[in-house]
């Protein structure tokens, strides 16, 4: 194997375009859409869907508000279309052992600062720490400790499914860039 391809370690993060955000931006929309006909179809007295039924809603006030409801929930599900279009959250992270530099790359928004590229020092990290809690809303995140920074964080908040995948991931970086772990 090639020494040089032995000293970089690439590891690449997912960003908005999962299953579960798919999924929300479908649901949102569809149940925007349809407030947004009921409360217009209230305003005409007329169902422009008929499996909607809107005479009995009167206008004001609870076709506004359901067609109020209806706007804002289409355009949230407008900007959550838009992160999955950008791909936002996504890119790599990367560990160079030759170099002695960790390099991290993410895709941003449109506009002056979509690309966000930060570059630390390998003998700055002081520990690998896995943060987990669980629960409802579980939440599992390894990050980079750095020397007098903030915790770098590597992962997304579900990117991990287990405990011991985690664990895992976190004994590899360990292994290779000699810090310690924190968090187990």
């Amino acid at each position: 194997m090639n020494p040089q391809v032995e000293n970089i370690r690439i590891d690449f993060v997912t960003g908005s375009r999962r299953i579960g955000n798919f999924c929300w931006a479908s649901i949102l929309l569809l149940g925007a859409l349809g407030f947004s006909v009921v409360g217009f179809s209230s305003y005409l007295h007329k169902n422009l869907i008929p499996f909607l039924s809107a005479e009995q809603i009167l206008f004001i006030p609870q076709g506004l508000v359901m067609f109020f409801y209806g706007t804002a929930g289409v355009f949230i599900s407008l900007y959550l279309w838009s992160t999955i279009w950008w791909n936002v959250g996504s890119g790599y992270n990367r560990f160079d052992k030759q170099a002695g530099t960790f390099s991290l790359s993410r895709w941003g928004f449109p506009g002056k600062n979509r690309r966000i590229f930060i570059q630390f020092y390998i003998q700055d990290i002081q520990a690998i720490r896995m943060e987990i809690q669980e629960g409802f809303l579980s939440r599992r995140v390894l990050y980079i400790r750095m020397k007098g920074q903030q915790d770098v964080p590597l992962s997304r908040l579900e990117e991990y499914s287990t405990l011991e995948e985690m664990e895992t991931e976190a004994a590899e970086l360990a292994r290779s860039l000699k810090p310690s772990i924190e968090g187990i």
